[in-house]
């Protein structure tokens, strides 16, 4: 496939795929020809295929996309968890590219790790901050610190409309709220098996803040050399009732012991009407710190930027490193090309995505002992 174009069929066409992945696309068009595209609504569907500079099917039920045989690849961005979806495309042949998260269960991610094993096709998480330039250079001054003492993950979450509102964004009014719903039900007795005995407060933030937020931070923390944590021994949500009815989500810290000695202070802060997106690791050793500022995901104009702080004899170094122009986004995906075409190692995969939902498990549990709940883990099984 090293000379053809992969003929990628896209499932789910929201704010993911109108204001990254399909600008994107067309950015390595030498790469990717878009040939499917489905999304719950049809005339959503049908507005995206009409912009696309090829012609291209459309269909409204993701299975159709899977069983296409004019297909090479399938890209799933729909809301929530994917491991269905990406389970039935590797059964049926195709390489996938799935956003996260990859799937509720631990169970899940090693039923999708296996398939893609015997089907002899790639599965890539869609983990865009491990792709991005600055990653490198950051594990390479880590090497540098000494003995780590403290890892410190932050990230500052506003709004979300803000974040896009450069998007001109696309709606459809012709969805199936029943279909919303059964996959709604389905997504939360899949968190009912990954944390037994958690209140639906708990679950929603679990299917919420965590998977959907929180599990950048842990591949970020892999791809950095970094352990991730087996089990956070202190969590907290606050503003946060079990008991209340759900809104906006709350802000969350946990606390753990890492394997290589050091302590990780993880939060992550609700913020509604703070300005910008944020998000730092920093990592502080005996001999020096890294910090490491990570892009707001909708902005391809912000790029990350490291700084290292060292002592070289008597000179106390200081030193910057800004990231290229070229978007982890647009790296992933190139990356995704490469692994399809020439069989290259995949970063994300679903034994990451598997390992990362372990902790998160274990970050929701901590919470919930907070709380006075007797909360269990499915990675604890």
């Amino acid at each position: 496939m090293a000379e053809q174009r992969i003929r990628i069929g896209l499932v789910g066409l929201g704010l993911i795929a109108q204001a990254v992945h399909l600008p994107n696309l067309q950015t390595l068009r030498e790469r990717f020809a878009v040939t499917h595209v489905c999304d719950l609504s049809a005339a959503l569907a049908g507005m995206i295929a009409a912009d696309l500079p090829e012609p291209a099917r459309v269909s409204t039920d993701w299975r159709a996309v899977v069983d296409d045989p004019e297909l090479d690849a399938v890209l799933i961005m729909t809301p929530g968890a994917h491991g269905p979806i990406a389970l039935a495309a590797l059964e049926a042949g195709k390489h996938v590219l799935v956003e996260k998260p990859l799937s509720v269960t631990i169970r899940e991610a090693r039923e999708i790790e296996a398939a893609a094993a015997a089907a002899g096709r790639v599965l890539q998480v869609a983990y865009m901050k491990m792709y991005d330039p600055a990653v490198a250079p950051a594990r390479e001054a880590l090497a540098e610190l000494g003995e780590r003492r403290v890892v410190r993950v932050t990230v500052l979450h506003p709004a979300d409309a803000p974040q896009f509102a450069h998007v001109a964004l696309r709606r459809g009014s012709d969805v199936d709220r029943a279909a919303i719903d059964a996959a709604a039900a389905c997504e939360d007795a899949r968190a009912a098996e990954a944390l037994p005995g958690a209140p639906e407060g708990l679950r929603a933030i679990y299917l919420g803040a965590l998977l959907g937020s929180v599990c950048h931070e842990l591949s970020l923390m892999r791809a950095l050399g970094l352990p991730l944590p087996g089990r956070f021994d202190f969590g907290r949500a606050w503003p946060f009732d079990p008991a209340a009815p759900a809104g906006e989500p709350p802000s969350l810290h946990g606390v753990a012991d890492l394997r290589d000695g050091s302590l990780l202070e993880l939060t992550w802060a609700w913020l509604p009407q703070f300005p910008d997106y944020a998000e730092e690791v920093a990592v502080f050793g005996a001999a020096g710190r890294i910090r490491l500022s990570m892009p707001g995901p909708y902005l391809p104009a912000h790029r990350a930027e490291l700084r290292v702080e060292l002592l070289d004899g008597e000179v106390r170094r200081d030193t910057t490193y800004r990231a290229s122009h070229t978007t982890a986004f647009v790296r992933e995906l190139a990356a995704f090309a490469d692994s399809v075409a020439d069989g290259r190692p995949v970063l994300s995969t679903a034994a990451g995505a598997a390992a990362d939902t372990a902790s998160l498990q274990s970050f929701a549990a901590a919470i919930g002992r907070d709380l006075g709940l007797d909360v269990g883990t499915e990675g604890a099984a």
